[in-house]
Order: structure tokens, then sequence, then C-alpha cells
């Protein structure tokens, strides 16, 4: 049997962007022009989808809307989104169509809520130029163990340390060089992070760093009142990172990825006490040999030499 509708001036596809166009706001004289057809036939499709939604568009020979016109459809409802930031009520009521619809489509779109609209903020990287302008401090718990785990023995059977508790381990870096103090302690309260923080002042103070500031997530010990009692006592301001986002600490947190990668897990350790030796060798080596592109190529010490010179 013939399709009656084969020389049709509008094809199901164009009848769709006659519904778009005119949601836009464009006059009903220009979205003739651009497809070619006349008002009437333009205000005719527009009576039709007005009194009957996206299924008037559809030929009547089918008895459902054909993919191309939902495909026109969904992707009206996705440009009304981006490009106007209608809400999904607001493009179901200028598209005739059911609000339940819309937010689907524009949920498989990414575009569920109009903040997947903004623009992503680019990566603020930044980089103090003075040692001991800014440390950043940071807590990494590691598991105790008294034989090797699954890390080593690449099986889970057999070789559970349960009740071994864990290792505390608190970082110093600076920003501006990458000079860094490490200690394991036995927990992370307010008096044993504190005097983590005294200890690691002394140590940056003995090769001539003298600590302006300090930037810390927002963990009990941390907000504790003797950890800014002696931050005050010592001259010393403290920034904390915004809740829930301690990209904001990154350095502190690539820190611990490098000590993870290169210092807990590098060795098979036969014992976490074992590893807890070996932390001095690999400090030491970090702050005189490793090298960091951020730095060109310098180590941290060679940095901080350079950076003293510069600021002497």
């Amino acid at each position: 049997m013939n399709n009656p509708h084969k020389n049709a001036r509008t094809t199901v596809h164009s009848r769709a962007l006659i519904v778009t166009r005119r949601a836009e706001g464009r006059p009903v004289r220009r979205i003739a022009e651009e497809l070619g057809i006349s008002e009437r036939t333009v205000f005719k499709w527009l009576r039709r989808h007005r009194e009957g939604g996206v299924e008037a568009l559809a030929n009547g020979a089918s008895a459902a809307p054909p993919a191309a016109c939902l495909n026109a459809s969904v992707a009206a409802a996705v440009r009304l989104r981006r490009e106007y930031r209608l809400t999904a009520a607001e493009i179901a009521h200028k598209l005739r169509l059911a609000r339940s619809t819309v937010a689907r489509w524009l949920h498989r779109a990414g575009l569920g809520r109009l903040k997947a609209l903004e623009p992503k903020e680019p990566p603020r990287r930044y980089q103090r130029e003075r040692p001991g302008e800014l440390i950043h401090l940071d807590i990494k718990k590691l598991g105790r163990f008294e034989r090797a785990g699954h890390r080593v023995t690449g099986s889970r059977q057999g070789h559970r340390n349960r009740g071994a508790g864990w290792d505390f381990v608190h970082v110093a870096i600076d920003d501006a060089t990458r000079l860094a103090y490490v200690e394991i302690l036995a927990d992370e309260k307010r008096g044993t992070t504190t005097g983590f923080l005294v200890r690691a002042l002394r140590w940056f103070r003995s090769r001539g760093v003298r600590v302006e500031r300090v930037m810390t997530d927002n963990g009990s010990a941390y907000v504790s009142k003797l950890f800014a009692k002696a931050l005050r006592w010592l001259g010393i301001r403290h920034i904390r990172t915004r809740p829930y986002t301690p990209k904001t600490n990154g350095k502190a947190e690539r820190f611990i990825q490098t000590l993870l990668r290169e210092w807990a897990y590098a060795v098979p350790y036969p014992s976490s006490a074992s590893r807890a030796r070996d932390l001095p060798r690999w400090l030491m080596w970090y702050n005189r040999n490793r090298q960091h592109a951020a730095l060109a190529g310098l180590s941290p010490e060679t940095a901080l030499n350079n950076l003293a010179r510069n600021h002497s």
C-alpha cells in the first residue's frame, strides 16, 4: 500500500522543529521561511501539537510516534535546557509533554540538575613562594600487622592480622619546597596531634624554615582548643579546608599517596614494626634525592636551598 504522506512538505522531524523553534520564541513567519513551508502549515502543526502532544506530530498511518519524532523532541528538550536553562516543568509546558518524561530525558542526558550546566571550575594550582609560608598537615591510618598480608602473599587466606590495631602516620609538608616531616604515632587525639605540630615546627626551624601558616582539614584534633592555643602561642595562622573539599589540602593528599606507593607498599615488610623502622631511610631519600616535576626536577632540600638564597 502506498504511503499517502511520502510527498508531504513536512516530515515528523520538521514538525518537531516547528514546535521547538516556536518554543524558543521565533516568529511563525521566520519558521515558515526557514523550513520552506507556508505559515498556515506552521499554525496547523502547532495546533495539532497543542491538542495532542508529540504523538500528534506523527503520520496518521502510524500507531505510535516514530523514533525520529521522539529523538527530535528529546533534542528539543535538551536544547531548551542547555541554552535557556529552563526547568523540566517549563520545558514540559512548552513542548506539551509530561514533566516526568522530560525529567527522564534530561537525567539520561546528564542534565538532571541545573548545576550540571555550570562550567567546570578549572583546577586552581598554586604554590607559595617562600619556605614556611604554608605547611600542610594531615594524618593517614595504616593497619598494623605481625606477619605479611595479602599485598605481599597474594592470598587473603590465613594471613589476617585481626585486632592488630592502627599506625597513625602524621605528615607535615612545606608548600613551596615539598620538604616533609613524618612521624608514626599511636593515635590522632588532640594531645598527640598538637605534640606532632610542635615537633614538626621545631624540625622545620632547625632547617631555617620559619612557619607562618598551617593548613589542615576539619578533623576533631585540628579544631580542638588545645591545637588552637598552641598555634596562637606560636603566632602561626591556622587555615582550615572547606568541609567536604579535601582537594584544597591537595599537596598533603598527594604526598600521602607518594608515601604509600613508595614506602608503605613498596617493600614486602614482614611486620608493621619493620615498616616503621624503614620510614626514616625513605624520608631522608625523599627530601634529599626525590625529584619533583613541580620543582623543575629538583629535590625538596635543593629547592629549599635555592629559595633560601633568593629570599635571604
